[in-house]
C-alpha cells in the first residue's frame, strides 16, 4: 500500500528536471526580468586588475572595466552594486553592463522627479565648451550657454569654473537626456526686484554709492545695487574733460547725486559735479571786469584760446584781443595748450557761462601812447609799407602804421592813385591829422606840410594875369600847365587858338612852354582857367569874362571818358574797335 502511494506521488514529479537544492529553487523564484536599458542588482564575484566580473543571475556573468568605478580601490568581491544593462548578450554571449550609466540614470531619474523646467537648482561649473560651460547638477551634466551666464557680456568664462551658483532650468529633454540652464534669468529677476525697491527709495538730490560698471564716450554707467544710473560726461566735473576715463575707471566706487528719476523707463540720471558749488554762481564777484587773472590754456581754436582760470571756469581770449598791433589770424600763432598766461577780464555773461578775456590789455595800449606822444599837427617820418588804391600806409613805430589818404596828398592836384606820388619803401614826412586809439586808426597828411596855396589864391593870381608855364598833361579837352606854388592851370581846347582845334596833341606837346592869360578862377573846384588865344595884348575884359564862362560851361559838360589823356583814349578806342570786330565775326559765323 505504501509503495503504491509513493509511486503515485512520483508519477507527478519530473525527477530529471528537479532542482538539486533549495537554494536553486529560491534563485529560480527571484530571477530578475532582463530588459535592456534597466538597472539591475549585481554581485562582484571576481576583481581583476582591469575590471570586475559581475553576476546578475543571468546564465553568464558580465564584465565592467575598472575605469567606470569612481571608488575602484574600495571595490571587493561579494559587493552588491547597481548596474545598467546595455545589452543582454554581446558578441561574447555575455551581458553588457555599465556602472557609470547606472549612476547617471539614477541621478537623471531623481533630478526629473524632483525638478521641473523653470525651477532653481544649484550647479557646479565644470569646464568650458564651445558656446558655454558644462555644469554638474548632482551628477548630471547640463549646458549653460555663454549668453545666459551673466547680464552683461562675459569677457573670460574661465573665471566662473569651479564655482557653484543657483541656476534656472530652461529645458529638460528626456529623449536626449540633456538639460539647458541659465544664470542670467535669475540675475535679471533679482535685479528687477532690487531695481523696483531702489526706485521707490530714491529721491532727487540724494547721494548714492555705486560701482562704475561701464565707460563710454558720452559717460559712465554706475551700478547702484541692482539699478544702473547714467553719469553723463557733462555732469562729471565743472571743468572741461574730453573723456570719462580721465576721471573714472571700471570697478571704482563713487558717490553720485540723483539728478533725475524716470519711473516708467526705470532710468536714473546721476551727477558728480553737483556735490560741489557751481563756480559760476559768484564768478563776477571773484573775477570782476577789469581784473587781471592767471590761467592755463586748455584748448586752442582758430578763433581764440580757452583759458582755465578756476576749476570748471574757462574764459576765451579772442584773436582780436591778443595783440595791439599785429593782425592775428590763428590763436596758435601766439599761444599753446598748457601755457600759463595772464589776461584781463573784459566781459562776463553768467547765464551763458561765458567770460571774455584780453591778452593785449595786460600791456599799455600803444595807440594811446602814440596819441599822447604825437598830438594832432605833429610831424613824423616813416617808410611807405603798403599802398592801396585809396592811400598809402606809413610805419610810425612799433609796427603801427598811419594812412595817408589820396585826398591828403596834394592841395593842388587831384591824385587818383597814391603811386602817382609815392612808392613802397620810400621815406616820407607827414603830419599827424588824427589818432583814434579805440578804432586803432592814425590819419596822416602830406599836403599839410605846406600851406594851402588856394587860401591866398587872390594874392597869387588875378583874372587877366599873363603867365608862362610848361605843359605837364594833355587830355582830350585841353592841356595842363604847371604854375607857381604847384598849382596847375587848364587851357581848354577852345582856348588854344582862334582857329578850330580838333585834337590838342596836334597843336601842343608835353614839355612845351607856353604863354597864357588867366580867364577863370574857381575857388570851390580849385581850378584856374587859362587861354593862349587871350594872351593877345588887345584882349578886352568883356572877352576874358566871356571866355571864362565858356570854359566853365564846357568843363561842366565833360564826360568821364574825356578826363583821360589822349593816349588813354586812343587805347580805349582800340579796345572798342577790337570788340566790335569780334562781335561782327561772331554774327557772320551765325
Amino acid at each position: 500500500m505504501a509503495t503504491e502511494t509513493i509511486n503515485d506521488v512520483a508519477s507527478f514529479i519530473d525527477l530529471e528536471n528537479m532542482p538539486a537544492s533549495m537554494e536553486e529553487v529560491l534563485k529560480q523564484e527571484t530571477k530578475p526580468n532582463f530588459v535592456e536599458g534597466s538597472i539591475l542588482k549585481g554581485r562582484v564575484i571576481e576583481k581583476r586588475d582591469n575590471g570586475v566580473l559581475v553576476d546578475i543571475q543571468y546564465k553568464s556573468e558580465g564584465f565592467i572595466s575598472s575605469e567606470e568605478f569612481k571608488n575602484w580601490n574600495d571595490i571587493k568581491p561579494d559587493d552588491m552594486i547597481d548596474v545598467f544593462l546595455e545589452q543582454i548578450e554581446d558578441e561574447n554571449n555575455m551581458p553588457k553592463l555599465s556602472v557609470s550609466k547606472a549612476s547617471f540614470q539614477k541621478s537623471w531619474d531623481k533630478l526629473c522627479s524632483e525638478y521641473k523646467e523653470g525651477q532653481v537648482i544649484k550647479g557646479l561649473m565644470k569646464h568650458r565648451v564651445k558656446g558655454g560651460i558644462i555644469v554638474d547638477l548632482f551628477g548630471i551634466e547640463a549646458f549653460l550657454p555663454g549668453s545666459q551666464l551673466d547680464i552683461a557680456p562675459v569677457r573670460n568664462m574661465d573665471d566662473f569654473i569651479g564655482k557653484e551658483y543657483d541656476l534656472k532650468i530652461l529645458k529638460i529633454n528626456t529623449d536626449r537626456k540633456n538639460i539647458v540652464v541659465s544664470r542670467r534669468e535669475l540675475l535679471e529677476a533679482d535685479r528687477a526686484d532690487k531695481r523696483s525697491t531702489l526706485l521707490k527709495d530714491m529721491e532727487k538730490g540724494q547721494v548714492r554709492n555705486g560701482v562704475v560698471k561701464n565707460i563710454t564716450d558720452f559717460g559712465a554707467f554706475i551700478d547702484l545695487g541692482g539699478l544702473d544710473g547714467l553719469l553723463h560726461i557733462t555732469d562729471m566735473s565743472w571743468k572741461r574733460i574730453s573723456h570719462p576715463s580721465e576721471m573714472l575707471e571700471i570697478g571704482q566706487r563713487v558717490d553720485a547725486v540723483i539728478l533725475d528719476i524716470d519711473n516708467v523707463k526705470e532710468r536714473v540720471s546721476l551727477g558728480l559735479k553737483q556735490k560741489t558749488e557751481n563756480p559760476w554762481i559768484k564768478i563776477d564777484e571773484k573775477y570782476p571786469v577789469g581784473a587781471t587773472i592767471k590761467g592755463r590754456v586748455v584748448n586752442i581754436m582758430p578763433y581764440g584760446a580757452f583759458v582755465e582760470i578756476a576749476e570748471g571756469v574757462e574764459g576765451l581770449i579772442h584773436v582780436s584781443e591778443m595783440s595791439w598791433t599785429k593782425r592775428i589770424t590763428k590763436a596758435g600763432e601766439v599761444l599753446s595748450v598748457g601755457e600759463e598766461v595772464e589776461a584781463v577780464v573784459l566781459d562776463i555773461q553768467k547765464d551763458q557761462k561765458k567770460i571774455s578775456l584780453g591778452l593785449r590789455q595786460t600791456t599799455q595800449n600803444p595807440w594811446e601812447v602814440l596819441a599822447q606822444k604825437y598830438p594832432a599837427g605833429s610831424k613824423i617820418k616813416g617808410k611807405v609799407r603798403n599802398m592801396t588804391s585809396y592811400g598809402a600806409f606809413v610805419e610810425i613805430e612799433n609796427d603801427i602804421d598811419g594812412m595817408i589818404h589820396v585826398s591828403d596828398m596834394s592841395w593842388t592836384r587831384k591824385i587818383n592813385n597814391p603811386n602817382e606820388l609815392l612808392k613802397v619803401g620810400q621815406e616820407v614826412e607827414a603830419v599827424i591829422l588824427d589818432i583814434d586809439p579805440a578804432q586803432q586808426r592814425i590819419s596822416l597828411g602830406i599836403k599839410q606840410l605846406e600851406n594851402d596855396p588856394w587860401l591866398k589864391i587872390d594874392e597869387l593870381y588875378k583874372i587877366g594875369d599873363l603867365l608862362k608855364g610848361k605843359i605837364t598833361k594833355i587830355t582830350a579837352f585841353g592841356a595842363f600847365i604847371e604854375l607857381s606854388n604847384k598849382i596847375d592851370g587848364l587851357i581848354h581846347i577852345s582856348q588854344i587858338s582862334d582857329e578850330h582845334v580838333k585834337r590838342v596833341k596836334d597843336v601842343l606837346t608835353l614839355g612845351d612852354e607856353v604863354e597864357a592869360r588867366v580867364i577863370k578862377i574857381d575857388r570851390d573846384e580849385r581850378r584856374i582857367g587859362l587861354s593862349i588865344k587871350a594872351a593877345k595884348a588887345n584882349y578886352s575884359e568883356e572877352a576874358l569874362k566871356a571866355a571864362g564862362e565858356e570854359v566853365a560851361a564846357a568843363l561842366g559838360n565833360i564826360k568821364v571818358g574825356e578826363m583821360l589823356d589822349e593816349d588813354s583814349l586812343s587805347a580805349l578806342d582800340a579796345v572798342e574797335t577790337s570788340i566790335r570786330k569780334e562781335d561782327a565775326e561772331r554774327e557772320s559765323k551765325k
